[in-house]
């Protein structure tokens, strides 16, 4: 069944109140009050047949990618750790109380996984496993849990990208 054969009732009402706003429109003001009714009237239609139709393609796509959630939560999730990967390389206090901890957790997470080590009850075991040679010594202060803890009140730049980029590369290596 057609959309308008179910639309006929109210169409048949709204066409029915038309014509008796118009001739009531002619009744009192003659035919400037005709015009006004016939002008109200087609400016209301066409907004009603603006709202019923159907958006375009664009527009619904647009609407239908802005509420899939995962793919909005991964685009913000990569903007969120751009920041914090850049705030961390200006700035002691981000690298600290930001980017530190993120890195902290994946490098206690690769420890667990792949050594069976506990990063927080067996520091020294961590150390060992971390520094393969004499080159990653530098690295562990940058994740060191205790090297954390004992500084108090950071200040100056943050980590070097160089030295995040070879912290990075030797988490991926563990």
């Amino acid at each position: 069944m057609s959309q308008w054969r179910r639309a006929r009732p109210e169409l048949a009402i709204g066409a029915v109140l038309v014509v008796v706003a118009a001739l009531g429109g002619l009744a009192l003001a003659g035919w400037p009050g005709l015009a006004v009714v016939a002008t109200v009237t087609a400016v209301l239609t066409l907004l009603e047949v603006r709202g019923l139709a159907p958006r375009p393609a664009a527009a619904a796509t647009r609407k239908a990618r802005e509420s899939d959630t995962p793919a909005v939560r991964s685009v913000t999730g990569y903007s969120q750790r751009r920041f914090l990967v850049a705030s961390g390389i200006s700035s002691k206090t981000f690298y600290e109380s930001d980017l530190r901890p993120a890195l902290e957790h994946l490098l206690a997470a690769r420890l667990s996984e792949r050594r069976g080590i506990n990063l927080y009850t067996e520091p020294e075991a961590a150390r060992r496993a971390f520094i393969r040679t004499h080159a990653d010594e530098p690295l562990w202060r940058w994740v060191d849990p205790a090297a954390a803890s004992a500084e108090q009140a950071p200040s100056g730049g943050g980590i070097p990208r160089r030295t995040l980029a070879r912290l990075i590369d030797r988490l991926e290596q563990l």
